[in-house]
């Protein structure tokens, strides 16, 4: 997760001259709406504070040193230098989020051994990828596409990878575990998402999807066809729809799952004898110019 510093799309999100918009959704925020119509009223119309997870933090700083990490000479890509951007990120992370501070020390986990489990993760990355050979297109690209709905989305990939062919391949890093069987569409989607607004944007349809979950040591890769994209269009059509509905309506209503264990909302949901906070006679859905997250960790832009 991230903090409240402003939304990087305020910084890089790009004006839609002479087109009215209806909204604009990221992957996160549509996940957040499938989960619970709750959830997502909490996160995008609340704007409810969310306390940090280490978990989450963990994701944060592990992603920065893997995006650091291809800043150096492709010979350099040891899992030593590797190690050697652990504490700058880590730095530069509480120079941006003080708050996270605060998660230390106390009853909190204890620094030293924290980051120790950081490193874990960026030596189980050298198990699955040799960066050496690999030479990214993009790292933490911002994507955008305007459908002809007129449904912005948008997001950040955490890698683009492109062949001397022009073929594309769409890489994200998970902190956590692989998912179960049964459990492989609802991580997909997220790919998905990126891979229709890149081909909406650049007329190519990607040629691999590939999520890396760096707590488990597992690749997960897809190869969407044109179909797979046009499904997705659809979808994520259908869940903006439903978000209107709920606007309209006002009725965000709460879906009891097992992820209820890990929301930081539980004292305000009826499910678990909370009370809402009120809503306006009408809340207006975020504009473009509004909330925009991405899947882990959190924001220092």
């Amino acid at each position: 997760m991230r903090p409240e510093t402003g939304s990087p799309a305020d910084v890089v999100s790009t004006p839609v001259d002479g087109v009215e918009v209806l909204g604009a959704l990221s992957p996160s925020r549509a996940g957040d709406f499938l989960t619970c119509p709750l959830l997502y009223r909490f996160r995008s119309i609340d704007k409810l504070p969310e306390a940090p997870s280490v978990d989450a933090v963990r994701g944060t700083v592990v992603h920065k040193v893997l995006e650091d990490l291809f800043d150096l000479p492709a010979h350099e890509r040891t899992p030593e230098r590797a190690a050697d951007l652990l504490v700058p990120s880590w730095e530069a992370l509480l120079a941006a989020a003080p708050e996270v501070a605060e998660m230390f020390g106390g009853e909190g986990p204890d620094v030293v051994s924290w980051l120790a489990s950081c490193r874990d993760v960026i030596e189980r990355y050298f198990t699955l990828e040799d960066p050496r050979r690999l030479e990214p297109a993009e790292r933490e690209l911002y994507v955008e596409a305007l459908l002809d709905s007129r449904l912005l989305l948008r997001g950040f990939v955490d890698r683009l990878d492109v062949s001397p062919s022009g073929a594309l391949r769409i890489v994200d890093y998970k902190s956590g575990r692989a998912p179960g069987l049964g459990f492989e569409a609802k991580a997909l989607f997220q790919m998905k998402f990126y891979a229709l607004v890149l081909w909406r944007t650049r007329g190519v349809l990607p040629a691999m999807l590939q999520l890396v979950y760096l707590g488990s040591g597992e690749i997960l890769r897809y190869q969407p066809d044109e179909a797979d994209l046009l499904a997705t269009e659809r979808k994520v059509e259908a869940i903006w729809r439903a978000i209107r509905t709920a606007e309209e309506s006002g009725d965000w209503r709460a879906s009891p799952s097992q992820l209820c264990a890990w929301c930081s909302f539980q004292s305000l949901c009826p499910e678990f004898g909370g009370t809402p906070p009120p809503l306006p006679e009408r809340v207006p859905v975020p504009d473009p110019s509004g909330d925009l997250d991405t899947d882990e960790g959190i924001t220092a832009r």
